[in-house]
């Protein structure tokens, strides 16, 4: 059966007055949802550095290991070729394992300096992660505190607010899909959740602009679906005694 305007009006009002009173209930939490969530990503930020750090460090480490094998085969390698200078059947002989042993001396001297700076860097990377270690115990702490206190709100809450949905998700199923989509757009746009208002005191219940009577008239009618000029919002009714409409010349 066909809805009349009256009707359709009187749905979207009383859908407007249960999404109301769950902003009510929103606005008690204030803003502890968005701060859990900025705290969380701040601490999956922290978490995902001290990770980056520590594949760093193994990858240094690494290279330490690296360049203490190639020390140590250099090593190895200048033990043999003096043993052998100990054998040489001339100065030829001499000054080429000589230059053996220079080459493999530059090598370790070379392995030295790349484990001390990757030792270095490992050094720094464990103050970063220190310090991030620290801002990340701290986050936890604060994110620990700030979800008790939600928790607590939204215990006090939690039943009014699920009777609420339950209420909402009946009272949509009695409005027309396309009414329906309007009405949560318009909801969406609006700073203080108002998509259905009445007219008070001769201005529009959402933006406070005048609606001239012959408008009130045509509310009060409820023949025709009207929102307001200036700020989109629909109007249910008007609220107190009509006002006297101009008569045309």
């Amino acid at each position: 059966m066909e809805l009349t305007i009256a009707q359709k009006l009187e749905a979207l009002l009383k859908l407007q007055s249960i999404d109301s009173q769950l902003d009510e209930l929103k606005k008690i939490r204030g803003d502890l949802p968005e701060e859990v969530r900025d705290l969380e990503d701040d601490i999956a930020g922290f978490e995902t550095r001290i990770g980056k750090f520590n594949t760093d460090i193994q990858v240094l480490e690494e290279d330490i290991d690296r360049n203490k094998a190639i020390k140590k085969d250099s090593e190895k390698l200048i033990t043999r070729y003096k043993d052998q200078q100990m054998n040489v059947r001339n100065n030829r002989e001499f000054d080429a394992i000589s230059k053996e042993v220079e080459l493999q001396t530059l090598e370790i001297e070379l392995a030295d300096k790349k484990i001390n700076e990757a030792s270095f860097k490992i050094r720094n990377k464990q103050e970063e992660i220190k310090a991030t270690q620290s801002a990340l115990d701290e986050r936890k702490e604060d994110l620990k505190a700030k979800m008790q206190e939600l928790n607590q709100i939204t215990s006090e809450s939690r039943d009014e607010e699920k009777a609420l949905l339950k209420d909402r998700d009946d009272q949509a199923t009695h409005i027309e899909e396309r009414l329906l989509k309007s009405y949560n757009k318009i909801r969406e746009n609006a700073l203080n959740g108002l998509a259905v208002v009445v007219v008070k005191r001769g201005a529009c219940g959402g933006c406070f602009n005048v609606v001239p009577p012959q408008r009130q008239a045509d509310i009060r009618d409820k023949k025709k679906i009207i929102v307001c000029e200036h700020c989109g919002r629909i109007f249910a009714d008007v609220e107190g005694m009509p006002e006297p409409v101009s008569s045309r010349r």
